[in-house]
């Protein structure tokens, strides 16, 4: 795929654009959205990607339209789950819903930056390295393991990393909210807030997902072009789908495993192709193994479609049978009271 250094430049103007106007116009008036205000987000961005696709097609070929609209599906269901932590740390820190939306603008901000980091490295190494697709493809078949063990996921599955416990105990803080301040002087002394911790934890937690979204949508496309686009665009919108889909995204009960599906699958389409490029002398000699069949992109595009589409109907029907199943986890328009709030207790008195 030939994309001239315009296009670069027009795409990344663009996009970087649609973030400015979320930072400088609406990330300056904090407040929940409206359910009105998010699905007319939604759509537009979804649209736009949509548009976006389409043009590849145009101008490039179905090939690579193919390769781009597997990647975005995969990273906004990557996303989507992403959003469900989003939840359960909101909730853990008892976020204010007129803040919420500010945390995850940063939040995602910082994904976007750390994603573009891993999608350099990752063309990089496969420019120079084809073996690292052996690497990619056990890494996402771990992943996909990992995911279809760990049962249902609930309020216990967050911990707090090392780096966030560090800085708890390294840095003086402060448990009243001063709006989106993530510092504060109190008393003459220097102070971080809740709002700094929010941030952080919703930052490293971007850099562990980084770790399995790179890796597989490399896996449907060698295009930096279009590993890039495709994770703005699966990016876009998240923020707004948080507060759109509330309780649905608790009846989700079976994503993990539908996730660990689509990586498993992408993991070993990895391998695959890093059998057919081989150049690991201890595998066939060193030679390519032309016999290992190649996976079309036609046909991964059916399979993560297919995936999604029975795990979110499974999940429906499971928790309609048995409400019991939905997780339980605080909702982003209503995060759990800290039990010591002084204002709480006072209205209780």
């Amino acid at each position: 795929m030939n994309v001239p250094v315009w296009l670069w430049i027009a795409s990344i103007t663009l996009l970087v654009g649609l973030l400015a106007v979320d930072v400088f116009v609406i990330g300056r008036r904090p407040h929940e959205p409206t359910m009105r205000e998010s699905a007319l987000a939604i759509t537009f961005y979804i649209g736009l990607a949509l548009v976006f696709g389409l043009g590849v097609w145009v101008f490039s070929g179905g090939q690579y339209a193919g390769e781009f609209y597997a990647g975005w599906l995969t990273e906004y269901s990557l996303s989507v789950d992403n959003l469900f932590v989003f939840v359960i740390i909101m909730g853990r820190f008892a976020v204010p819903r007129q803040l919420q939306q500010t945390a995850l603008l940063v939040g995602i901000i910082l994904a976007l930056v750390m994603r573009g980091i891993f999608i350099a490295l990752g063309a990089a190494a496969i420019q120079n390295f084809s073996w690292v697709f052996y690497i990619f493809g056990a890494f996402l078949i771990y992943t996909a393991v990992k995911l279809a063990t760990q049962g249902e996921s609930g309020d216990d599955d967050f911990e707090e990393n090392r780096l966030l416990t560090w800085v708890e105990q390294r840095f003086p803080a402060t448990q009243e909210w001063q709006g989106v301040k993530v510092l504060a002087r109190i008393d003459g002394k220097r102070v971080i807030t809740p709002m700094f911790l929010v941030i952080l934890a919703l930052g490293t937690t971007d850099l562990l997902f980084a770790l399995d979204s790179i890796p597989a949508i490399y896996g449907l496309t060698k295009e930096p072009f279009l590993v890039f686009t495709a994770n703005v665009f699966a990016l876009m919108g998240l923020r707004q789908l948080y507060f759109l889909i509330g309780g649905l995204l608790q009846r989700l009960v079976y994503l993990s495993l539908g996730l660990s599906l689509i990586l498993g699958f992408i993991g070993v389409k990895l391998v695959m192709e890093a059998l057919h490029e081989n150049e690991l002398p201890f595998i066939n000699g060193g030679e390519h193994v032309d016999a290992v069949p190649a996976i079309p992109i036609w046909l991964s595009l059916v399979i993560i479609l297919g995936t999604l589409a029975v795990t979110t109907a499974a999940s429906l029907i499971k928790v309609r049978r048995d409400p019991s199943a939905a997780k339980h986890v605080a909702g982003p328009a209503d995060p759990p009271k800290d039990q010591d709030d002084p204002d709480e207790s006072d209205a209780a008195r």
